[in-house]
């Protein structure tokens, strides 16, 4: 039994059985990995819900005044839409 008989069925079982469990394990893993968020997202979406937060507080005063101001606002609005 020369070196190449030798080493013919561990290379066969190496490439039948476990590369393609190790591929399928590996591609399972990157998969995996892509699906969460990265801290740079993460940040993103953090000052992204801060602006939006902001933005709601400036509306809601924004509505405040004009309620203040012009109490029928919301009404006028509704009925300048339909003419």
């Amino acid at each position: 039994m020369d070196g190449f008989e030798f080493f013919f069925v561990p290379t066969v079982l190496f490439l039948v059985i476990v590369a393609p469990i190790w591929i399928v394990m590996h591609y399972r893993s990157v998969n995996r990995s892509s699906r969460s968020l990265s801290e740079d997202d993460r940040e993103s979406i953090d000052t992204m819900l801060v602006t939006v937060d902001k933005l709601n507080e400036r509306i809601a005063s924004l509505e405040a005044i004009l309620d203040a101001d012009h109490p029928n606002w919301r009404q006028q609005e509704s009925t300048r839409g339909e003419s």
